[in-house]
């Protein structure tokens, strides 16, 4: 026998501005930024032309790897469940809302791929919040051109 759960979230294309910080205060993104020559500007440019995707809980978005996805249990448990009081505040404020209601609407986390190779710029607790209720999540899945602009080490 199967349990299905009625709780639905509704996904819908978030706002590039209000994850400015993501961008210029995240320390563990920068390496991507500066690998892949991701300016705020590019960014800017190509985000309209994302697209919402469905990401099951796993490490890729059809086969591209997604760096800081963060997708296993015990992920969950060290950057989540175990995370300061504020960071997690905001992800129980979520599942009560959704177990209250029944039903969300929510901005979908953002996935920027550059080539072959892709970072979760942000959503993590929203991506959590389906993935623990069993629902396949949507992601702003934004692609932009790999400038490639890291600097090469000679030989």
């Amino acid at each position: 026998m199967r349990s299905v759960s009625a709780l639905v979230i509704d996904w819908i294309q978030p706002e590039l501005a209000t994850e400015e910080w993501e961008f210029f205060q995240h320390p563990a993104k920068q390496p991507f930024y500066l690998h892949h020559g991701i300016t705020w500007e590019a960014l800017a440019a190509a985000f309209p032309g994302g697209r919402l995707v469905p990401y099951p809980r796993g490490g890729d978005i059809g086969g591209v790897p997604v760096a800081l996805s963060y997708h296993t249990f015990d992920d969950y448990r060290r950057y989540l469940a175990k995370a300061k009081r504020g960071y997690r505040l905001n992800y129980n404020k979520l599942e009560e809302a959704l177990q209250h209601a029944g039903e969300l609407r929510l901005p979908a986390a953002i996935v920027l791929q550059a080539g072959n190779e892709a970072l979760l710029f942000s959503g993590y607790r929203r991506l959590c919040l389906a993935w623990n209720y069993g629902m396949t999540p949507f992601v702003w899945l934004v692609p932009l051109p790999d400038t490639g602009s890291a600097p090469t080490v000679c030989q």
